[in-house]
């Protein structure tokens, strides 16, 4: 259970981290797929 837990808190560490990069990608992609599909249109 305690590797567990310490497994949990070093995913969460890394979440804090690297949320502005995820938050990054995901805006990236959101961009790719807005601007194909008006590209389609």
């Amino acid at each position: 259970m305690q590797t567990l837990l310490q497994g949990t808190k070093g995913v969460q560490t890394l979440m804090t981290l690297n949320w502005d990069r995820m938050l990054m990608l995901g805006a990236l992609g959101g961009a790719l797929y807005l601007g194909a599909h008006i590209a389609l249109i």
